[in-house]
């Protein structure tokens, strides 16, 4: 789960992580207000969306009047926000953040998330804050310091100066630097986060440190241990078709294509979108249905891929197992008759009761193409959307 700037700032505040002063608003008449209340200039007025790439999208703004204040936020509030991670489609604007804009001497970057390959947290920092970290990884590698950090005994003393040492910190800032490691630490653990990422992570001309920007995300399967957090989450910002498919227990994520995916399981799922790929079109969706799924969640699973009007065809890939041939037939058929199917449906099939799930298909009097296999299953789908 990801939560907005502003929220993730009071988390790290609460945890004695410094960010500038500052508050959110939802109108310009509070954006004025916090500005007024800051007291002095300039003050930064911040799009609030579950995105990077803001203010490249025009989604900050600095403020060096309280008049400035009044249009950036105007302008703001309201807009649909494009960025590289929003997709053409972009996001409403319905926050701001208005906060003291500090002088800054230097950019840092910090992020803690999971590491599976040694199955523990790693710390990364950079002195190349404010970038994408991707590109730094990519264009200068040496540029980043990365420490392992075994969630027995967290983050050591050692680690937290070899850290900072890497990143070349002024000696007045090491020692606050050190200590605001440990709590960004002790954030993520407590709060079953999946990542904490401040970029950048200012120093300021004064030699204080703060975090200008603040992201944080949750593990899903941990918020039933964190009620305080699953509160905030933002349903605004969320895919319709995605939020509607969680109420079911599906795991779906919205795509470009026009083939709509059924399958259970998250590899195959994967293997069938490249299949499709392969064959020369592409994915609507990712839709898998789980291991166990019922015929209620099958029904429900169609529904939600012919809710989506760039869906021309649907490819549903099953291996029967726990999930039976069967029950997806009966499921299939029980959508078809409750739903206007106006696009072609392929399938294939196999595993236990594949013959008796054929058999509902066969008698079922629906227009279903079958496959033999999945290379089959691509081309036919492919060949339908081209």
């Amino acid at each position: 789960m990801k939560i907005h700037e502003f929220q993730a700032k009071k988390l790290f505040s609460d945890y004695d992580i410094p960010v500038p002063r500052g508050s959110v608003a939802a109108s310009v008449d509070e954006a004025v207000e916090i500005a007024k209340q800051i007291g002095s200039f300039p003050v930064a007025i911040k799009a609030q969306i579950h995105a990077g790439g803001r203010g490249k999208g025009g989604g900050v703004k600095i403020a060096d009047t309280i008049e400035a204040v009044k249009e950036h936020a105007g302008s703001i509030l309201g807009m649909t926000l494009v960025t590289p991670q929003t997709g053409p489609e972009g996001r409403k604007v319905r926050y701001v953040l208005v906060e003291e804009g500090l002088d800054i001497a230097s950019e840092l970057y910090l992020s803690m998330t999971f590491d599976r390959e040694s199955e523990s947290i790693l710390a990364m920092a950079s002195e190349s804050g404010g970038m994408d970290i991707e590109a730094v990884a990519e264009k200068t590698p040496e540029k980043i310091v990365r420490v392992v950090i075994d969630p027995v005994f967290g983050i050591l003393p050692f680690q937290a100066r070899q850290i900072a040492f890497g990143l070349h910190l002024p000696k007045p800032v090491i020692r606050p630097f050190t200590k605001m490691l440990n709590r960004l630490y002790a954030l993520l653990s407590d709060k079953d986060a999946s990542l904490v990422e401040i970029n950048p992570l200012v120093i300021t001309k004064d030699e204080r440190i703060a975090a200008i920007d603040a992201k944080i995300n949750f593990d899903d399967n941990a918020l039933f241990r964190h009620p305080d957090i699953a509160e905030l989450h933002d349903e605004n910002e969320e895919d319709p078709l995605e939020l509607e498919a969680s109420k079911h227990h599906l795991n779906y994520i919205n795509l470009h294509g026009t083939v709509g995916n059924m399958v259970n399981g998250a590899g195959l799922a994967m293997a069938v979108m490249d299949v499709i790929k392969l064959a020369g079109a592409e994915p609507a969706n990712f839709l898998d249905v789980g291991g166990g799924a019922s015929a209620e969640m099958i029904e429900n699973g169609f529904k939600i891929i012919l809710s989506d009007p760039k869906v021309k065809a649907i490819l549903i890939n099953i291996f029967g197992g726990i999930l039976r041939c069967d029950v997806l037939a009966s499921g299939v058929v029980t959508a078809a008759r409750n739903i206007d199917i106006k696009v072609p449906i392929v399938v294939r099939m196999e595993g236990t009761n594949v013959e008796k799930g054929r058999k509902i298909l066969a008698e079922s009097g629906l227009s279903i193409i079958t496959a033999s296999d999945l290379k089959d299953a691509g081309e036919k789908v492919a060949s339908l959307v081209a």
